[in-house]
């Protein structure tokens, strides 16, 4: 779904089939209402983006999507960047520093510090002692320029990059911006587009990207840590679940809580996104810390106030949503 920087994402709906068995409850939800024979739709509202300084611009236009529906789609233009909360930092410059200097890693579906104890136990922490990313003094070897960002970040990277901390940086990507595509109304489908999962995985014509966070910023794929790791290379996300590269830009891996949201007057999760199908995607926990019941293979289910929508992974599986419940600009 990228055009050279360009990204497109839609949403569109017209009939959304409710689930029997929700953990939701009804409340003020973002978005106008749609009652059709299946229940509630709620159409993409653009009031909820953050726009104030201009990173973040809409308008309406025609649309097609995956499934020949002709539309009207809120084109969404950004300039990949947060206005909302800062970027990094991202890799630690000494094994002393603390959890402030560095950003976070993803594994196992647990969240860990990137601080300087982290990086000096990597050997121990992969069982591999080839990991030793820092030099007698206890300084990590970090990469320096927009060269080193894009050559360490190559999937077939070179012995030179290896034990390297990848650090790209926003003034490499201050000409980027992306565009969007979200129909104004979510279309549901009976039978939902999984994402790929790997070479021959269900889901290999579904885009790669999840959907748009408020700010603006993409929700993106799962990081491929594994090919990032064997290369003896660590790319790690800021406290956001964000990193830097220079086709994406400043894009998210995983939600940590610092985007823009829209709380909800009933205790239910925060609203912080729409999927590429633009049904909406709330954060993991309510006001009260519980878990979403009853979540479909796609991490969706459907209340009387929300209708059908996500609700995304836990940050630490590198993951937010499996899969879309509704059609899509491809």
């Amino acid at each position: 779904m990228k055009i050279d920087f360009l990204k497109i994402l839609l949403v569109t709906t017209l009939s959304l089939g409710l689930l029997s068995n929700s953990s939701c409850s009804s409340g003020n939800s973002a978005g106008s209402e749609v009652e059709d024979e299946d229940g509630v739709v709620l159409e993409v509202d653009p009031s909820v983006f953050y726009t104030a300084d201009g990173s973040v611009t809409i308008t309406t236009v025609p649309c097609t999507l995956s499934d020949g529906t002709t539309t009207d789609c809120y084109q969404i233009t950004t300039k990949s960047i947060p206005m909302d909360h800062a970027m990094g930092p991202w890799c630690p410059e000494n094994i002393a520093d603390g959890a402030d200097a560095g950003g976070i890693w993803l594994e196992g579906g647990e969240v860990y510090d990137v601080d300087g104890a982290f990086v000096e136990n990597m050997a121990t922490f992969y069982d591999d002692a080839k990991w030793l990313m820092y030099d007698d003094n206890g300084d990590i070897y970090v990469t320096e320029t927009e060269e080193d960002c894009i050559n360490a970040a190559n999937p077939n990277v070179g012995e030179a990059y290896e034990n390297f901390c990848v650090e790209c940086i926003p003034s490499y990507i201050s000409s980027i911006t992306q565009t969007w595509l979200l129909p104004i109304t979510p279309v549901y489908q009976k039978n939902a587009t999984l994402f790929a999962t790997g070479p021959g995985g269900p889901g290999n014509s579904a885009p790669s990207t999840r959907g748009i966070a408020l700010n603006g910023v993409e929700f993106s794929a799962p990081a491929p840590t594994n090919n990032i790791l064997s290369a003896y290379t660590l790319a790690p996300f800021d406290d956001a679940g964000g990193h830097i590269n220079v086709h994406q830009g400043y894009h998210y891996h995983a939600a940590t809580g610092f985007s823009t949201k829209v709380a909800q007057t009933d205790g239910h999760s925060a609203l912080i996104g729409y999927a590429l199908d633009g049904y909406g995607i709330y954060e993991l926990l309510d006001g009260e810390a519980n878990l979403p019941k009853d979540l479909d293979e796609l991490r969706g289910h459907s209340d009387t106030t929300r209708g059908y929508h996500y609700h995304v992974d836990n940050a630490g599986n590198n993951n937010f949503i499996n899969g879309l419940r509704g059609a899509y600009v491809q």
